[in-house]
């Protein structure tokens, strides 16, 4: 095969990577009014947000430190209805995986907020994952039939 064959084998393979990405992604949209494909391909195009919202009582302030294994969001002090979300794309290669250590008075937990899991990816509705932290514990929203469910307990001591 000559320099010209290659180069140009070249130029379609890379236009097929860049571009095929950008007609999954737009096409996947449900606010185009298309299918929503909640396929493995798609996920990987789609925007996620994670939300931690502070419903304790007696305006009791809620300490949250949120990170991945690469990006360390930072400590937010959330007063009582106030609330912390990020957003990001899955990888493409390898999973992700973001936790969080909440902590109120004496009591405190960490758990595993967003990860690869379809159970996640269902309970988020492909898209929104709200955690709700309460006096009897720290709550997973599921977004499609509006119920929180008890994911966590509260850990007595520091």
């Amino acid at each position: 095969m000559n320099n010209f064959c290659k180069n140009f084998a070249f130029f379609i393979l890379i236009q097929a990577i860049t571009i095929t990405p950008l007609i999954v992604s737009s096409s996947s949209d449900p606010d185009q009014g298309h299918h929503v494909d909640n396929t493995r391909r798609s996920l990987l195009f789609k925007t996620w947000r994670v939300h931690v919202v502070n419903y304790l009582s007696n305006r009791k302030t809620l300490l949250v430190h949120c990170k991945s294994k690469d990006d360390d969001l930072g400590i937010h002090n959330l007063s009582v209805g106030a609330e912390f979300s990020w957003k990001f794309r899955p990888r493409i290669f390898g999973e992700i995986l973001f936790w969080c250590y909440m902590a109120y008075d004496n009591l405190h937990a960490t758990f595993e907020v967003f990860r690869d899991d379809p159970y996640i990816f269902a309970k988020c509705d492909y898209g929104d994952c709200v955690w709700i932290a309460r006096d009897n514990g720290i709550f997973l929203k599921d977004i499609s039939s509006n119920q929180d469910e008890i994911r966590y307990d509260w850990v007595q001591g520091q």
